[in-house]
């Protein structure tokens, strides 16, 4: 199951909004990171916004807060009508826009509704962010957003339509980003730009710097604690020295950063199994509850619950599904483990339980929320008819 710490979460939100106090702006949490409904309600009651990428993830916004609806960003390179009318009808606060084409169907869809949707361009500013491919987004090889420097003709095509407001420009160059300078080189283009509209006649009203800022995973018990207030400072303070003196709304728009650690993933030993000179820790947990080892090399930290002596042994942290990648660690010193015992897999609060599947058809884990020294099921144990409640013979 997962477990997550409503206290911690609410501080890493609250890192943000301090650290972005003084000119206007909105923390705009990313709900691709994690879209349970008792946490987007935990966030959205402490004042946060949303940034959403599908019409599903509108409809988890609503039903966790409908107020904070009227704080959504609605990004993502491929929506569809019934998502855009949805978002129209819910009166959110504006597109992120990633294409001509999309710009157009928007306007088709805000006149088909009888209201003006407001709209920022996500331009893409060329500016290479060190991550893992999967998660790098800024580049002009990358499906999102349109080039900056297209951007000022299509925002003068777009003040001739009546049923589109041009409000904003927007940038995210990726995610799990560890320093600050990309942040600062592309929010810097972009208020460049924001200049250069506000001259052409537009009313640019936002400037959405997007997310990324990344955590340590490798943050062990016996190294140097992560100190995540000063890492929200420092990308405070190249962000508005990037916009200072532009007087714009600023949006933000971290995931990771506000849910990561706050959350572990507890999985219990099923076998330790001996191959040749390769010893195997199996676990009920894999790689369908927990993707991001198997899909982007990723570390996570695993500890017993309960610390027993001092034995240690490397080992492979496996799950039981049939693909060579199902893995959680390889070659890892740890304390030895034996049928039965609960590892927790630390550091899984963000694209964890959100990219789970039901490969192999297995069921996904229950989710608990710790308040204090209470602990709410905030979603039970998925059933094999759950699973297979949808299938038609």
């Amino acid at each position: 199951m997962y477990v997550y710490s409503a206290r911690q979460i609410r501080e890493r939100l609250q890192l943000f909004q301090e650290a972005f106090s003084s000119p206007a702006s909105t923390v705009c949490f990313a709900v691709k990171s994690n879209s349970s409904l008792a946490i987007l309600r935990l966030l959205a009651q402490s004042g946060a916004g949303f940034d959403i990428v599908s019409g599903g993830e509108l409809e988890r916004v609503r039903r966790a807060d409908k107020a904070a609806l009227k704080r959504v960003v609605f990004s993502g390179a491929g929506k569809q009508v019934w998502e855009i009318d949805a978002a129209l009808k819910a009166g959110i606060l504006l597109f992120n826009v990633e294409s001509e084409a999309e710009l157009e169907l928007l306007a088709r869809r805000a006149e088909a509704a009888g209201v003006r949707a407001r709209f920022a361009l996500r331009v893409n500013p060329d500016v290479f962010a060190d991550t893992h491919p999967y998660i790098s987004t800024g580049l002009r090889e990358h499906k999102f957003g349109i080039d900056i420097g297209l951007a000022r003709a299509i925002y003068r095509k777009a003040a001739k339509s009546k049923w589109l407001e041009p409000a904003g420009v927007s940038v995210h160059i990726g995610s799990q980003i560890r320093t600050v300078d990309p942040f600062a080189a592309a929010v810097k283009r972009v208020a460049d730009l924001v200049l250069e509209l506000r001259r052409d006649g537009h009313s640019i009203h936002y400037l959405d710097a997007g997310g990324g800022l990344g955590i340590d995973y490798n943050d062990r018990l016996d190294r140097p604690h992560f100190d995540a207030a000063k890492k929200v400072r420092d990308y405070s303070a190249a962000v508005l020295r990037a916009t200072a003196g532009l007087d714009a709304h600023l949006l933000l728009e971290p995931g990771r950063f506000v849910v990561a650690q706050a959350g572990a993933l507890l999985t219990r030993v099923l076998f330790v199994k001996q191959n040749g000179a390769k010893t195997f820790v199996i676990t009920d947990a894999a790689m369908n509850d927990l993707i991001r080892p198997a899909l982007y090399q990723a570390h996570h930290e695993i500890l017993p619950v309960v610390r027993r002596g001092k034995s240690q042994a490397v080992v492979d942290v496996v799950g039981p599904v049939c693909e060579s990648g199902d893995f959680f660690a390889r070659d890892r010193e740890m304390q030895r483990s034996a049928p039965g015992d609960l590892l927790a897999l630390l550091d899984a609060g963000a694209y964890g339980m959100a990219q789970s599947s039901n490969y192999n058809t297995r069921t996904r884990p229950a989710e608990v929320l710790v308040e204090g020294d209470k602990a709410r099921l905030i979603r039970r144990r998925e059933t094999l008819k759950d699973l297979l409640a949808g299938e038609i013979l």
